[in-house]
């Protein structure tokens, strides 16, 4: 089965409509299959005295309130369901990410196929029951979590009947540096839990997307966004379309060069063996009933006569003909 690629377009909309209708757009022109956003009631999610994050009051106005950022980036329920619609009208999955009870029991009035739990929730005991109410098949992103708190989670979504959860590997910071990816976490994960596992990537590159489908993710998450100098706090962390689109490229290259594990003969190198590989030739003239011996016989491409394997079985017999130097024996 191919990776799932979602472009992250999360709030790199900054609260336009028509902006997520175009990142829906070019995601699906990039080759993503999903394009993932954010629902949240602001008021539900953040208290009024919660700071930023400190990558956040580097990407925005540091004075603002998490609360007061969120509130700019959001949209309402309504628009959600027309940012759904859009993109069943283009043909790309629309997907997102609840922050609360309320859009979580929105989410699911839409009947997706798939909602992800983002790594803020997963110690968010009664969202989770909510989540795992909705008998949807879910994406457990696990940034800033122990095995203990995945554990505990699981727990959770299994006993209210979560049908089927993958586990996305994650590091929250933005970006993410290259020796904090701790990417073969993910084998952690699988080795643990038995369940699938894919990787939601806040490096800068997209060489840990390569890397993890290498390690067998089945999902590959990345930050989407038409300009990065656009103000918000995610733009930078984020992919340009050309970027994704070449990141989208890679993976699906990567899987096609994985292939089935066997070692065979390839259908484009199996005319190169006749060329690349020698027989048994004369060294010399050799006259008919001469004793082939290790003087008189060398090996030269092409391969396509006796094999050198084939080289102490060949000394010691006759020439049955007479051969010219470089001519292939023969017995």
């Amino acid at each position: 089965m191919a990776v799932l690629i979602i472009a992250e377009a999360g709030v790199n909309h900054n609260g336009s409509l028509a902006l997520a209708k175009q990142m829906a757009l070019a995601a699906k022109g990039c080759g993503a299959d999903i394009v993932k956003f954010q629902t949240a009631v602001p008021e539900l999610v953040v208290s009024k005295f919660a700071e930023k994050a400190a990558y956040q009051k580097q990407t925005t106005d540091a004075a603002e309130s998490q609360l007061e950022m969120i509130r700019k980036l959001h949209f309402d329920f309504a628009a959600h369901r027309a940012l759904k619609e859009y993109c069943d009208s283009i043909g790309i999955q629309y997907l997102s990410a609840p922050f609360d009870i309320p859009s979580v029991r929105f989410l699911a009035t839409l009947k997706l196929p798939l909602l992800k739990i983002p790594s803020g929730e997963i110690t968010n005991l009664p969202y989770l029951e909510e989540m795992a109410k909705t008998k949807t098949p879910l994406l457990l992103s696990t940034g800033m979590s122990t095995l203990s708190d995945i554990t505990d989670a699981l727990a959770v979504l299994d006993e209210q009947g979560c049908p089927e959860i993958t586990l996305l590997h994650c590091n929250t910071q933005y970006p993410t540096p290259y020796e904090d990816a701790n990417l073969a976490a993910m084998l952690s994960l699988f080795d643990q839990f038995g369940l699938p596992v894919g990787l939601s990537d806040h490096t800068p590159g997209w060489e840990c997307d390569v890397a993890a489908t290498v390690l067998g993710a089945t999902v590959i998450e990345k930050h989407f966004t038409l300009d990065k100098t656009m103000p918000g706090p995610d733009q930078q962390a984020s992919l340009d379309p050309a970027e994704f689109a070449a990141m989208v490229q890679a993976v699906r290259h990567t899987e096609v060069a994985l292939g089935d594990g066997r070692k065979q003969v390839t259908p484009s190198e199996a005319p190169n063996k006749a060329i690349a590989r020698k027989s048994i030739v004369a060294a010399m003239p050799i006259a008919a009933g001469t004793v082939f011996t290790a003087e008189n016989l060398t090996t030269k491409r092409p391969g396509d006569g006796i094999s050198p394997m084939r080289w102490y079985e060949v000394l010691g017999k006759t020439a049955p003909r007479n051969f010219a130097e470089d001519e292939k024996i023969e017995l």
